[in-house]
């Protein structure tokens, strides 16, 4: 896939774009992985996403959710938390950068 000129979430045109692997490298070897997803599927299906949209993902969404539930463009744009911030960080500008803080949850 090409990259894009703006972040698939926020639709931001971000100098710096990061690539947002669907399912998780983290999770390549899986064998519930092996078994629903080709090998092409997890070296492929990836996202062209702006820093603060991709620590936000990350900071709401485990590493299992993702493979799980959230490996498709439209389901992850689709989670509750990742909409309200992709529609918020998108009204400002290309310039503004955030901290995005670990939910307690996913840090254990």
């Amino acid at each position: 896939m090409n990259r894009p000129e703006k972040c698939e979430l926020c639709e931001r045109s971000v100098e710096i774009l990061t690539r947002h692997h669907l399912i998780p490298r983290t999770r390549h070897k899986n064998k519930r992985n092996k078994k629903l997803f080709g090998r092409d599927d997890v070296k492929t299906r990836i996202l062209w996403i702006c820093r603060a949209c991709h620590d936000n993902v990350h900071a709401v969404v485990s590493e299992k959710e993702l493979e799980r539930d959230y490996n498709t463009f439209e389901k992850l744009a689709a989670h509750p938390d990742v909409q309200k911030f992709s529609d918020w960080i998108g009204t400002k500008p290309e310039t503004f950068g955030i901290g995005v803080k670990t939910s307690r949850k996913l840090r254990s």
